[in-house]
């Protein structure tokens, strides 16, 4: 098995000063890399038997989607307030400076399903934390977070309420 994590470029102050951004595309430009990636990920997912992905705007998508169709899944969008057409649900949440909003679109089908939440990454967990409660006003069993690469000193998975797994981890 391929370490990934050799894979991953890191950008020092972005996208402002003290951050370490951890970009993913580095893993996207090399077609075999990005294969094991997916593959990798699959397996992570798979044993949680999803019936529903959902994947956060917007990283989230590509790896949500992308294992959805691998694992023959539904998927489904959480994005920022006024990105999604047709009626939606919506869960606003606070943020270190300020409050933000997801949503989705307001969808029947989706009650007492299994619903697996994707990110690329985990920090601080407020996101992914509002994503589930976003989820979960739809009557779904969200059974897990995964994500791709957690940061693990930030101790995020602390708030996130539902069994969170990463593919890889970075104490940074």
């Amino acid at each position: 098995m391929i370490d990934l994590k050799k894979y991953i470029d890191t950008h020092p102050d972005f996208p402002k000063p003290g951050i370490l951004f951890y970009d993913i595309s580095s893993l996207m430009i090399n077609k075999d890399i990005w294969q094991e990636t997916i593959n990798q990920f699959s397996t992570l997912v798979k044993k949680h038997n999803p019936e529903v992905l959902a994947g956060i705007e917007s990283r989230g998508f590509i790896f949500a989607s992308t294992i959805a169709y691998k694992l023959n899944c539904e998927v489904i969008m959480i994005r920022k307030k006024g990105k999604l057409p047709g009626q939606t649900i919506s869960h606003t949440y606070e943020l270190e400076y300020g409050e933000d909003c997801l949503e989705i679109q307001k969808r029947k089908d989706l009650k007492n399903k299994n619903v697996i939440l994707i990110d690329d990454l985990l920090a601080t967990g407020g996101t992914a934390s509002a994503a589930i409660k976003l989820l979960q006003k739809t009557n779904v069993n969200v059974s897990a977070f995964l994500t791709l690469i957690e940061l693990t000193n930030l101790k995020g998975r602390e708030n996130i309420g539902v069994q969170t797994e990463s593919l890889l981890s970075f104490d940074e």
